[in-house]
Parts: C-alpha cells; structure tokens; sequence
C-alpha cells in the first residue's frame, strides 16, 4: 500500500453534463461530480497529485482536442495515471463497442463524435505509468435516454475493459441504473466515492487504496439498493492508494498531542535534548497525517524549534521557526493568542543566537499587541516584558530594562505573589541591573 508519487503521476477527469443532441438528457450532476473530485485530488494535504497534474475536460465538445489530452497525459505519466470519466454511455457499430459520449455526441452515431473506449484503453495501455486506474461512472448498455445507466454482462463488460497492469472500475452492473438519484448533488456511484475520500472509512488503514474504495463502495451501494460496482485488477494495481482516510488522521491526533505534552514535559523537567528528538517524531507523523499547516502539527513544529534552541542550536531554532508566524497568521490570525506565542519563541532564539536588535525589535511590538490582546497583566504579556528587558540589557541598554523590571516586578508581586518563582527571578534580574548601574 502506497501513495502515488505527486510529481511522476497524472490524473484526467472527463466529464460531460450538457449535451447537444435531445435523445442524451443533461446530467447537472457531473459537473458538480466532476469538480469535487478535482477537488479532493488536488487537496494540499490529503491530495495525491498538485493541481497542474490534474487534467480537467469538462463539458468539451472536442473530441480531437479531449483525445490529445488523454495521450499528453499518459505520456507524462511515470507512477500512476488515472483517468475517470462520468457522463452518459453508448453502444455503438457491429460488436456493440463501448463509447463515451461527450456534449456534442450523438446517440444513434457515436462513431466519429464520441471517446471510443477501446482508443481510451489504447493510450492507457501505452503510458509507461507503473499503475493504470481507469474508472466509469456511466452506462455500457446505450440505453442513456433518461438518468439512467445500464450495463453489460459482468464477463463481457470486464473483458471488454481489461488493460493490462490495470485497475478498472466501474459503477454498476444492472440495467437501467439511476445516475443521479433525486436529490442528490453527485452521481449515485461517484457521490458514494466522494464521501469515501471526503470523510474516511471508519476503522480503515491510514490510506485508502483503489480496492478499499471498492469493497466499501460495493457494501455501501447493495445495502442502499443500488447497482454494486465492478472491479477489475492485475498486478499490484489494487494496492495503490488514492488518498488519506481522514477518519484514521482524525482518530491518531488525540494520542500525537498526547506524546507532544509528554516530550513538553520532558524539556521542562530540563532534558531539551530529549525533548527535541521525541517531538521531531511528532511533528513528522502530524506532517503525514494531519498536514504541514494543521493546527496541532503547527504546535509541535513550534515546540520542536524551541527545543533545538534550548538544547543549545538557537540558530536552528530560528530557521526553524521563522516560516511559523505567517503559517499562524494564516491559519488563526495575526491576533491570535498561538500566534502570538510562536512570535515570542522565535524573538527568544533570536536573542540566544546574536540577534539581539532583531529580537528587540519583535518583542517591542509583540509586547503592544499582547497588551492589547491579551491584558497588561496577563502572564504572556510579563513574559514578554521581561524577555525585552533582557535583551535590552545585554545591549547596554540598561535604563530602559531597568524601568521595564520594576514595572514587572511591581505587576508580578500583585498577580503571581511575591514568591512566586517569575517574580523572584525578575527581582534577581533587577538587582543585577540595580548594582550595576550604582557601580557595585
């Protein structure tokens, strides 16, 4: 079981939902059907291929122009390639050959105006591709003159469609099959496949193969009463996965945030080190499931960083920090209290790597806004006052630190309590600075 690799795999989705000749009635549902699964293909993080390696013809007319995007595709294909089509099907010439009618295809002649499957077949089975997946959300028995799709024999049909190192899937076996069921917003086949990769399979594996999707698909579809799907494999095509289960991703992250708090409590305790290499596995299992940018992956990348600063790489703990702010800010905001946070960690390596003017210069705003935010008093708010007169006096300039430490030991004495460890440690730094200035 494997993703495809992004950048060696092609995806092409064809599908037609207006059509020009009156015997082929419309089928609003496949444009919706179609771009979602653009969509969900592409996804940043749970997605298989980046958007320019997903071909969409939708609604195109020209069968020359569809053809030679077909071939362009499979040429450039070195992992997987994919080609889906929804719309209607037609039976056509003297061995009822399988065609893919397209918006200006006609019914009683599909011969010169619509995909011929045995064409589609022909450039798939020549694509240096190391998995082939075809899949048909459409009917094989030409009967397409309402919703509906109709199919062949299951033998006939699958050895019609067979491509060798192929996986072909296919959306019913029963005739007069209803495409798009009232209601609903997808094709019937499709629709199921959506949620599937939407939603995840419950109690499934980390990925979700071609052939998970199938045996899913095929329960789902009998116990709703609807044409159960068929499915064609060779070779090792079957293992290929086409997505994340996000259910799986979903039910992993309690105990990812659970080993994040464990290795934050280790740092604490003063193993930085140790810390640091139990969060780098984490981070990157919240990476592959989760995404770079989930909230939870960006928690622990920040810890991570902090970390590496506090096992005695401040410089890497700046590099590794100073793409997080704007991931924050993206994901929650400028204001936002984690945001705000991850600014501070990246200020305090800063600082412990040489760049003080730089960290004086982040902690001054970032001392104004967690005010603003957040209260003058709150412990974030001291924390970065005090982290600024630090700073501020390893530069010389000790008035001004000297004024920010009384402000916060004064603040620290009336929320913490005098004893409190941060206000003895901010009356320490006082004091130091206090006899300095006096000469002592």
């Amino acid at each position: 079981m494997r993703l495809p690799d992004p950048l060696r795999s092609r995806i092409v989705l064809v599908g037609a939902s207006a059509y020009t000749d009156p015997d082929l009635p419309d089928l609003p549902a496949v444009r919706r059907t179609v771009t979602d699964l653009a969509a969900l293909f592409t996804d940043p993080v749970h997605g298989i291929v980046p958007e320019e390696h997903c071909t969409v013809l939708l609604d195109d007319g020209d069968l020359s122009r569809v053809g030679r995007q077909l071939r362009e595709a499979a040429k450039a294909a070195e992992d997987l390639l994919l080609v889906y089509f929804a719309g209607h099907g037609l039976v056509g010439g003297r061995r009822h050959d399988l065609y893919l009618a397209l918006p200006e295809s006609e019914y009683e002649d599909p011969d010169f105006t619509a995909i011929e499957y045995d064409k589609l077949r022909t450039a798939v089975l020549n694509s240096r591709a190391t998995t082939k997946i075809i899949v048909l959300d459409c009917c094989f028995s030409g009967r397409a003159v309402t919703d509906a799709m109709a199919a062949a024999t299951p033998g006939d049909t699958l050895n019609r469609l067979e491509v060798a190192g192929t996986y072909v899937l296919t959306s019913a076996q029963r005739d007069q099959v209803a495409l798009s069921p009232p209601g609903e917003e997808h094709t019937a086949f499709s629709g199921r496949l959506i949620r599937l990769l939407r939603d995840g399979v419950a109690g499934g594996p980390e990925f979700l193969t071609v052939d998970d999707l199938y045996q899913r698909l095929s329960t789902l579809m009998l116990a709703e009463g609807l044409p159960v799907p068929l499915s064609r494999a060779t070779e090792n095509a079957s293992l290929t996965a086409l997505g994340h289960n996000r259910i799986h991703a979903d039910l992993v992250a309690p105990a990812l945030r659970t080993r994040q708090e464990e290795a934050e409590q280790q740092a604490l305790e003063g193993d930085w080190a140790g810390a640091a290499a139990a969060l780098r596995e984490v981070v990157a299992e919240q990476t592959r499931l989760l995404g770079p940018e989930h909230e939870d992956t960006l928690r622990c990348r920040r810890s991570h960083a902090h970390c590496v600063g506090g096992a005695g790489d401040p410089a890497e703990a700046v590099r590794l920090l100073r793409p997080l702010p704007d991931a924050h800010t993206r994901l929650l905001g400028a204001e936002h209290p984690e945001t705000l946070h991850t600014r501070q960690f990246l200020a305090v390596n800063l600082g412990e790597s040489g760049h003080r003017t730089e960290a004086i210069a982040v902690f001054r705003v970032l001392l104004a806004e967690r005010s603003r935010v957040l209260g003058g008093e709150h412990e974030d708010t001291l924390r970065t006052r005090h982290m600024l007169a630090r700073n501020l006096a390893l530069t010389g300039a000790t008035e001004e630190a000297t004024a920010l430490l009384r402000q916060l030991v004064a603040e620290r004495d009336r929320v913490l309590g005098t004893t409190h460890p941060h206000t003895v440690r901010a009356r320490k730094d006082l004091a130091v600075l206090e006899r300095g200035r006096r000469g002592v």
